[in-house]
Formats: structure tokens, sequence, C-alpha cells
């Protein structure tokens, strides 16, 4: 014989196929994943602080100007905002909106001058 032929059992033809598989899939995910990051995370981010802006403001100025609870100024958020969370200090009359690891706005209530937002570094 000139030349020897292997021949691999099927079992080991699928073990190949899995572990090709398993090596295309983040080739294929990575690019992809940050494809989307570029193009969505942006915008994602600009709309999470331009909600909590709002739902700093509105929600403060529902419950130290208007006297509302808390738990009713949510129904002044616009369809949408169902991300933002609100947390209210007593003590300092402000309200602090959020959206989990993407945004975070206070607005403090100001005698004679009514709720208004802290500013931010940005």
């Amino acid at each position: 014989m000139k030349g020897k032929i292997e021949v691999s059992s099927p079992v080991e033809t699928k073990r190949r196929g899995w572990r090709g598989l398993w090596l295309a899939v983040p080739v294929v995910a990575v690019p992809t994943l940050g494809w989307v990051a570029a193009t969505r995370g942006p915008g994602l981010a600009e709309q999470a602080q331009a909600g909590t802006d709002f739902g700093a403001r509105i929600a403060c100025s529902c419950h130290f100007v208007e006297g509302r609870p808390i738990d009713q100024c949510r129904a002044d958020f616009e369809p949408g905002m169902t991300m933002v969370r609100l947390s209210v200090e007593e003590e300092t009359q402000a309200v602090t909106a959020s959206v989990p690891m993407l945004a975070s706005t206070r607005a403090t209530y100001r005698e004679g001058w009514g709720c208004l937002l802290e500013p931010w570094d940005g």
C-alpha cells in the first residue's frame, strides 16, 4: 500500500462538527453584539437620561409641590417609562429617578423655585 487512509468513526466526526460550531458561534456573535451596541447603545443611554430627567422633575413636583403620594405620581409619566425607578428623600425634599445601570437624575424642591434638577457630569 502506498498510503494509509484513516477512517474515523461517526462519533468522532460528530464531535468535530460540534467543536467547529462552538468556534463559529463567537466569531459570528461578537461582531453582531458589537454592531448592536454601536448602533443602539448611545441612543439607549440618551433615552434613559431623558427619561430620568423627566421622571425626577415630574415626580418631585407632583410630590413636594402638589402634595400627592409618590405612588400616584407615576400616573403622570409618559408611555414607555416603566423602567424608571423612583426614590424619595423626605428630609432633603428630593426625588431620584433612575434606570438601572444607565442613568440617574435627582431633583430637589427649593422654596420659591419649585423642583430643580441637580447638575450632572456629562
